[in-house]
């Protein structure tokens, strides 16, 4: 982890470049202060040898020579004056090796003898004959006699200048090394700091923080990089707001359309559903025999999928009838430009439109079954009447009373039928009075006393009241007790029972009425408060028991312009029972 930081990194690649400058840099200065030293060393040789043969040239006096010679000469060095084979000269020296060199060594030498021979002069760097130890050496042949002088020294001078000068070197170079350490440290610091911040910005950016920004500390180009990572992050901001308002605006609108929704990509995967399509899935899944849950794309779906992948059809429609409802299937493709990348499908319940459609059909069959019946009556009495079917006068009132009572008939008929259809336009009108409640009941019962005594059925009546006061209108729940203790007597065998129950339950009233008649069918149970509904299929009319079949209808609107709740409960062969419930208070 430490070595991929930045600011190693940089330090160590500013150090790296400088440390091989400064070595290139010292081998040279190394191998030039050594060049240069020798070099110096060997004019030095040469100007002293100069000085010597000038002593020689001019003075024919040996030993002032000699001296002079010793005067001018630096100890370190030695000279050796050759006149001739076996005789020489030679200065004294304070380094005892130099004093130790032996006069036949010339001789020996093929370049001094060279010299010795006033052929050349010579400069050697050699090695002292028995000893590892190196010498300057540099010969010149005499002008005007036979002879030559040879000046040499040590090259320990040479080399302990040399050290002495690479260890300056070395020591400047440690002093430069460590002072690019530090200026390199500090130099990538001061770079890769804001890049550091930058980077935990970024982080935070990642986390969702887009309100991070980071400081601007310079104007340079990291700065114009800081900037612009603030202006980034704001812009990021602000798009990620509207794509998160419009994911949500997107989610409301299908969270509340009525219609299911649901997206596919290519391979047949789910992206996005609705509660509506997840209530179809669900019956799908039902119906399936699978469990609830399962994630998979039902295969009526996956088959739909592919025939629109295939075909590239604008849409594909296919219905289905799941546990009792209808839902139609409308699915069209989804495009990425020219390619197909997946489809929607839109689900739309049609169980409504399909009730209402046969409700149309039902209503007008039901009222022209109505209708047909007294008007056949009508017509076949009155054309008794007119053709002189009934002679006496007798019979004619007998005909008229059925005439008019069918009249009766018809236009209580209508008459229910134009108030069950204001009540469902909305246009119902409560006439709300403060009633005594439990005297109310009471008239309401006592309405049903001789036709009770007429088929022999008990009517019973239990009231639990905690207040006797209630705003209601008196007319209509009128209306609606007489209608459904009048279908409980009606459809209650001789000897039976009818039960009137009503109890106070905080601020709601709560009516029941229930009777020990023959029931209603499970499967007639959805459809009881419907118009023209009747329990008789065969529509035979029995002896007090006949009805138009919109009284359960004009009750239920009733209750629910009271702002209450009316349902049932039955059993064949073991009574039934519609309860109520409305507030006390309107």
């Amino acid at each position: 982890m430490f070595w991929r930081s930045v600011v190693v990194k940089l330090w160590f690649t500013i150090l790296l470049f400088f440390s091989f400058v400064l070595l290139t840099l010292t081998i040279f200065l190394l191998q030039f202060f050594q060049n240069f030293h020798e070099t110096q060393a060997r004019e030095e040789l040469e100007q002293d040898t100069e000085k010597v043969i000038s002593i020689i040239n001019g003075n024919d006096n040996r030993s002032l020579m000699t001296s002079t010679i010793e005067q001018i000469t630096d100890p370190s060095k030695r000279v050796v004056l050759v006149f001739s084979r076996g005789d020489y000269w030679i200065s004294s020296s304070n380094d005892q090796e130099l004093e130790s060199l032996d006069i036949n060594w010339f001789y020996s030498n093929e370049e001094f003898k060279q010299v010795l021979n006033h052929e050349d002069s010579t400069y050697q760097k050699t090695t002292l004959p028995e000893t590892d130890r190196e010498i300057l050496i540099v010969g010149q042949p005499f002008e005007n006699r036979e002879g030559a002088v040879f000046v040499y020294e040590s090259l320990d001078i040479v080399k302990e200048t040399t050290s002495q000068t690479t260890t300056l070197i070395f020591v400047a170079a440690g002093i430069a090394i460590v002072l690019t350490t530090f200026f390199a440290f500090f130099l990538s610091t001061r770079i890769t700091a804001p890049l550091i911040k930058m980077r935990k910005a970024a982080l935070e950016l990642a986390k969702g923080e887009f309100h991070t920004k980071v400081p601007i500390l310079t104007r340079d180009e990291i700065g114009e990089l800081a900037i612009a990572f603030n202006r980034m992050g704001r812009q990021l901001k602000y798009h990620i707001q509207a794509l998160n308002q419009e994911k949500e605006q997107l989610s409301s609108i299908l969270s509340s359309m009525a219609d299911g929704v649901i997206t596919f990509n290519r391979s047949g995967e789910m992206l996005v559903t609705n509660p509506p399509a997840e209530r179809f899935l669900s019956l799908l899944t039902y119906e399936n025999g699978k469990q609830a849950g399962e994630e998979a794309t039902p295969l009526e779906l996956q088959s739909t999928l592919e025939r629109v992948i295939a075909s590239e059809q604008e849409e594909v429609t296919q219905e289905f009838h799941l546990q009792g409802r209808s839902f139609v299937v409308i699915m069209s493709p989804l495009y990425d430009q020219l390619y197909i990348r997946g489809a929607v499908a839109v689900i739309r319940d049609m169980t409504e439109e399909r009730q209402l459609d046969k409700l149309r059909k039902d209503f007008i069959a039901n009222v022209s079954h109505e209708l047909r019946t007294p008007i056949s009556m009508l017509q076949g009495y009155s054309e008794a009447i007119v053709d002189g079917v009934a002679d006496s006068k007798e019979e004619k009132n007998e005909l008229a009373q059925i005439i008019h009572d069918e009249s009766l008939r018809m236009g209580r008929l209508v008459n229910e039928l134009l108030d069950l259809a204001r009540m469902e336009a909305g246009h119902i009108q409560l006439n709300i009075q403060e009633i005594e409640l439990e005297s109310f009941l009471n008239k309401v019962v006592n309405k049903f006393k001789g036709m009770t005594q007429e088929k022999d059925i008990n009517l019973k009546h239990d009231f639990n009241l905690e207040t006797m006061i209630v705003r209601i209108d008196p007319d209509r729940m009128e209306q609606v007790l007489t209608n459904l203790i009048d279908n409980a007597i009606r459809h209650s065998d001789t000897g039976g029972e009818v039960q009137l129950h009503v109890h106070a339950v905080e601020d709601q009233i709560e009516f029941s009425v229930e009777d020990s008649g023959t029931g209603i069918p499970e499967e007639d149970l959805p459809f009881v408060f419907e118009r023209f509904y009747k329990g008789d299929k065969s529509r035979v009319k029995k002896m007090g028991n006949t009805g138009t079949g919109l009284g359960l209808a004009i009750a239920k609107n009733i209750v629910d312009a009271h702002n209450g709740s009316i349902d049932v409960h039955s059993k064949r062969n073991e009574g039934t029972t519609f309860m109520f419930t409305i507030p006390g208070n309107l």
